[in-house]
C-alpha cells in the first residue's frame, strides 16, 4: 500500500470516529415528550456533545423548559425554565420563519404553568406551524400530526 493511500485511509477512519452524528428527530421528540427527567437529561447531554448549531440550541432550549417540570424548588424550576426560554427565544429571533422552532415553542407554551405567562405567542406560532407544515420532512409531519391530535391549540385543520 502506498504511503499516501495508507495515510488517507487512516485520516478517513479517524475523521469518521470523531465526526459528530446529528441527533435524530425521533430521538429528540421522544425525550421531549418523555415523562422522566433522565430521558431529558440524557438528550441534553447528547445535544451538548454535538457540534453547536441553531437546531441543537433550539432543541436544548425546549428540553430545559420541559426539564423545569422535574426540578425541585420553585426558584430552581423558574431558573431552569428561563434558561431554556432564553435559548429557544434567541434561536427563534435568529430564524423567525423556522416553523419547527415555532412548533417547539407552541408545545411548551400550551403546557407551561399560567403563572409563568409564557403563552403570548400561541396564535402566531400556530399560524407559523400551519403554514410551514407542508415543508416539514415526513418524520416531523408525523410528530406534529400526533401532537395536533391531542392539542387544545393546534388542530389537524390548521395543518395545510
Amino acid at each position: 500500500m502506498k504511503p499516501v493511500t495508507f495515510f488517507g485511509f487512516i485520516f478517513i477512519i479517524l475523521f469518521s470516529a470523531f465526526a459528530s452524528k446529528e441527533v435524530e428527530k425521533a430521538e429528540f421528540y421522544k425525550a421531549f415528550s418523555g415523562k422522566t427527567e433522565e430521558e431529558i437529561d440524557g438528550m441534553i447531554s447528547i445535544l451538548e456533545k454535538e457540534k453547536s448549531s441553531s437546531l441543537t440550541l433550539a432543541y436544548q432550549g425546549a428540553l430545559y423548559m420541559k426539564k423545569a417540570d422535574f426540578v425541585k424548588g420553585v426558584n430552581n424550576k423558574i431558573k431552569t425554565f428561563k434558561k431554556g426560554a432564553r435559548i429557544l427565544e434567541d434561536e427563534i429571533a435568529k430564524k423567525p420563519s423556522n416553523a419547527e422552532y415555532r412548533f417547539l415553542r407552541l408545545a411548551v407554551q400550551e403546557h407551561a404553568p399560567k403563572i409563568l405567562k409564557y403563552n403570548k405567542n400561541l396564535n402566531e406560532d400556530k399560524k407559523a406551524v400551519g403554514e410551514g407544515f407542508k415543508s416539514f420532512d415526513p418524520e416531523l409531519k408525523k410528530i406534529v400530526k400526533g401532537y395536533a391530535a391531542s392539542s387544545a391549540v393546534l388542530k389537524m385543520d390548521d395543518l395545510q
